[in-house]
């Protein structure tokens, strides 16, 4: 049974499975930021949960095929290094999955915040897909609509 799991769960349907799971999260982020299913399942640990152990089973699967994380800390000796990198499948997805949670975390956090402030969530919408596609933009723009519903600008809250 655990080679049938092995076989199908490669890094190509991985990938796949990753990309189709999250859009679920990111829906209810979007279309339904009050509902008890955003609580308990998307603004919870749940989503982060499920994704560390996407990323448990990956770096497993790497140590198994002999990937050298050493190599890893390469990524801060230039574009080069990194460009070399992702060049490998198993760096690559590792990545991907930690862009995915980063992402959603920032959703999640967006959605609960607006809340504290009672902002209107077709207002949010636009900084939630933003944010799912290219995070930072999305947290920017989140961030300059957030300061005219509390009224002040906070660079830490």
């Amino acid at each position: 049974m655990i080679t049938q799991i092995y076989t199908f769960f490669t890094l190509e349907m991985i990938y796949l499975w990753l990309n189709l799971g999250i859009l679920p999260f990111w829906f209810v982020l979007i279309f339904f930021p009050q509902s008890r299913i955003c609580k308990v399942f998307i603004t919870s640990v749940f989503p982060l949960f499920i994704l560390s152990l996407a990323y448990s089973y990956l770096l497993y699967i790497a140590y198994m095929n002999n990937y050298d994380f050493l190599q890893n800390f390469t990524l801060y000796f230039g574009l080069n290094e990194i460009s070399y990198l992702f060049e490998n499948q198993s760096f690559l997805i590792v990545f991907w999955v930690h862009f995915l949670a980063i992402n959603l975390f920032c959703g999640g956090w967006m959605v609960n915040d607006s809340q504290m402030f009672r902002m209107k969530k077709f207002l949010v919408a636009l900084p939630l897909i933003i944010t799912y596609l290219i995070g930072p933009i999305g947290i920017v723009i989140y961030w300059i609509i957030r300061t005219f519903y509390a009224k002040r600008i906070s660079l830490y809250d």
